[in-house]
């Protein structure tokens, strides 16, 4: 907690800085100086209409808009701090040329290609997101983090060439300390053994010398988009993802992060609903192609991706479609919040989802409303228990609206959802680490598990039917907010994008 304090502070002082420097010369020197005021107004205006002419979601794009008229030094601050960081940052930048790079190596098989013409939701994936979809492949649903982390364990113990971690939060307790003392061990074997963490995501539990730390013990180490005072607040871009994979044989993700509360040895909150899927077979592929492209982008170091390539499955595997697929805040297609729409509005009996937040846009509110207008059984299961109470008041915004198209809203009793699932007819779902909310739709580095007709998916079903009854259906009344609360949930949403 000690470095978060110090370190949240030098960039909180920084940031202040630079917006004190900004404020004074144009306040002092504007009025002085006609040409810093002109300055001032044609940025604003540039802003404006590049917001307008670029937008993909006016949903996301509008807020900002309101801000940069209503507020017009401090919206334009506020967008040039912190929603341009594209131009600004030199590490967003190789991340761009990294992915254009990897692209090479995610190869669609012809004769899968074939068989998907006709479907939609899985051409999408191949066609435009970029992500090939595969068949040889088993695949393991863990309903909660702690099966996971078992299976975890084991597999991590038959590593015999590399072990790649990549994960938002990493936090010392008994989870990490179990799963470093196997990474160690095979370190010492000689396995190549890689671990990237987000350093916003850690900044309360590891402090600025764990990489050496690691180092010490022969395990590579890289913090993602480190803070600093002078590039203020670059939090929007956070690498959320969540991707182990081993030997490139077996990968794990899903909602879990390597800390006690995603196993319930330490949860604040009640109990800690996640989950963890694991995949053995050809797509573990686009998992090891993500981690290698976000390294690379970091420390350039591997000139060829597929000698991390297995292709030697000999088990027989099922034949139903998996794609696991990347989120990036920097290409113009938003792969995750296309494939939820695309999963509610193809969906024909239900559509039952888990999500930590419900912060969502028009597309997604009028896609869920009209499922439920249709006759689509619409469910989102939301905490019931907040770990953040200004971002759960926001949630809470948009439950009534989604009510009054027929939308069944429950939250769950015993504690918190982390889980992002999405699960529709009995073959289609998605598991993996994209919340409901601009930032995982818009910001930050995501990525995800689309699965068709395979068997695993009536497990994930019976999840969320066995988590429904666990917990309680939101009334019309308990929905519908009074006057001065309905105010306060107006003011947040227009802070939505921030949140």
């Amino acid at each position: 907690m000690r470095n978060a304090v110090v370190k949240g502070t030098i960039v909180g002082i920084g940031l202040i800085i630079q917006v004190s420097i900004t404020l004074f010369i144009y306040l002092f020197l504007g009025r002085q100086l006609w040409i810093v005021n002109t300055f001032y107004g044609v940025l604003r205006i540039v802003l404006v209409l590049g917001l307008i002419k670029n937008s993909i979601h006016y949903s996301y794009t509008l807020p900002w808009l309101i801000i940069l008229l209503l507020l017009p030094v401090v919206g334009t601050l506020m967008y040039v701090i912190i929603g341009r960081n594209k131009i600004r940052s030199q590490l967003l930048k190789r991340i761009i040329k990294s992915e254009k790079n990897s692209k090479k190596y995610l190869i669609q098989n012809e004769k899968v290609r074939l068989e998907i013409e006709n479907n939609s939701r899985i051409r999408y994936l191949c066609d435009f997101a970029g992500y090939p979809v595969t068949k040889n492949n088993e695949v393991s649903y863990y309903p909660i983090g702690e099966l996971a982390f078992q299976e975890m364990l084991k597999d991590l113990k038959k590593a015999k060439k590399f072990i790649f971690l990549e994960y938002f939060i990493i936090g010392p307790g008994v989870m990490w300390n179990a799963i470093l003392e196997v990474l160690e061990e095979k370190a010492k074997e000689g396995v190549d053994v890689r671990v990237m963490y987000d350093d916003f995501g850690c900044i309360s539990r590891l402090d600025d010398s764990y990489p050496k730390f690691l180092q010490k013990k022969r395990i590579r180490c890289i913090v993602f988009n480190k803070l600093n005072p002078i590039s203020g607040v670059i939090m929007n871009n956070r690498d959320h993802r969540k991707i182990m994979v081993i030997d490139g044989r077996v990968a794990y993700s899903g909602g879990m992060n390597l800390a006690d509360e995603y196993i319930n040895i330490s949860s604040p909150y009640g109990h800690w609903k996640d989950n963890g899927i694991r995949v053995e077979g050809e797509a573990v592929w686009n998992y090891t192609v993500m981690f290698l492209t976000m390294w690379n982008a970091i420390k350039k170091q591997d000139r060829d991706f597929t000698i991390f390539k297995d292709s030697s499955f000999d088990k027989k595997h099922e034949n139903g479609y998996i794609v696991p697929y990347g989120e990036t805040p920097l290409d113009h297609e938003i792969t995750g919040e296309d494939i939820y729409l695309n999963i509610i509005n193809q969906s024909h009996h239900y559509v039952y989802i888990f999500t930590p937040y419900l912060i969502i846009d028009t597309d997604l509110i009028n896609a869920l409303s009209l499922a439920a207008k249709r006759g689509v059984d619409v469910r989102i299961i939301i905490p019931g228990i907040p770990d953040k109470k200004l971002v759960y008041a926001l949630s809470e915004s948009y439950i009534e609206p989604l009510m009054r198209s027929g939308v069944k809203v429950y939250k769950y009793t015993p504690g918190f959802i982390h889980s992002k699932v999405f699960v529709s007819d009995d073959h289609v779902a998605t598991v993996g680490t994209i919340n409901l909310d601009y930032r995982s739709l818009y910001l930050h580095f995501e990525c995800g598990l689309y699965l068709e007709d395979v068997a695993c998916i009536k497990e994930i079903k019976k999840d969320l039917d066995e988590t429904i009854l666990k917990s309680h259906k939101v009334t019309k009344k308990e929905a519908t907010p009074g006057f001065f609360k309905n105010i306060w949930q107006s003011l947040l949403r227009l802070f939505a994008p921030l949140m």
